[in-house]
């Protein structure tokens, strides 16, 4: 009886600190996801306010846009994406910088070799494409091209963002995206654990992100 009792005592013991770890998760899962730059906010309201006197029919399109970019952020983040719904928000966000950057915006979009039923955490991809436009193409007067390409490898899907390197007056990249990726890259070990990774490379010319996580339908 005392060696039945000390099991269950046991077993008891283990559900309720498991119950506890995947609710501690899931809370820095919501928190994490919830976080959206104040300066995307700021832009594109500014560059909806400016298009409600020149153009009032793409301002409503902004406006639509902008609107479904926030609800995915409102989403349950227990759920996973489709990768098909991850990169038509990517895309939207796209659509939204064109309108403040105009042709100094340019998008390259090679991804379709990628799975596009395969669950990926929410609000992964687009926060990489955010990120190079704001440390990559902003600040370049003449604006520069993003290259998203995707394929399968050895049963992980493997995204690649990479943006041309923009340079400060005084020689440095400009800083301030560690605090996105470290954002992803702690979402993808709630997620995945070891299973999932985000690497960095750092060229003359250009910056890279690669996202890596497991392929599952």
């Amino acid at each position: 009886i005392i060696v039945t009792a000390l099991l269950l005592r046991y077993f008891f013991v283990t559900h309720q600190w498991q119950k506890h770890v995947r609710a501690e998760a899931l809370s820095r899962i919501q928190a994490l996801q919830a976080r959206i730059r104040p300066h995307f906010l700021f832009n594109s309201m500014n560059t909806i306010a400016a298009l409600t006197r020149s153009d009032p029919k793409r301002a409503e399109e902004a406006v639509e846009d902008l609107a479904d970019v926030f609800r995915a952020t409102l989403r349950d983040s227990h759920s996973p994406l489709r990768l098909k719904e991850e990169l038509e928000l990517t895309r939207i966000y796209q659509r939204i910088e064109a309108l403040r950057l105009g042709d100094r915006l340019a998008v390259t979009w090679d991804v379709g070799a990628l799975p596009m039923r395969a669950f990926v955490p929410g609000l992964t991809v687009q926060p990489l494409l955010e990120n190079a436009i704001y440390h990559g193409i902003e600040p370049l007067g003449h604006g520069g091209t993003v290259t998203i390409t995707g394929r399968v490898v050895g049963g992980q899907v493997e995204l690649v963002v990479s943006n041309p390197v923009a340079q400060n007056p005084a020689g440095e990249p400009r800083t301030g995206n560690r605090l996105a990726l470290d954002n992803i890259r702690q979402r993808l070990e709630l997620a995945y654990g070891g299973r999932g990774s985000l690497t960095l490379e750092q060229r003359p010319d250009r910056y890279q992100v690669t996202l890596r996580f497991p392929y599952a339908e």
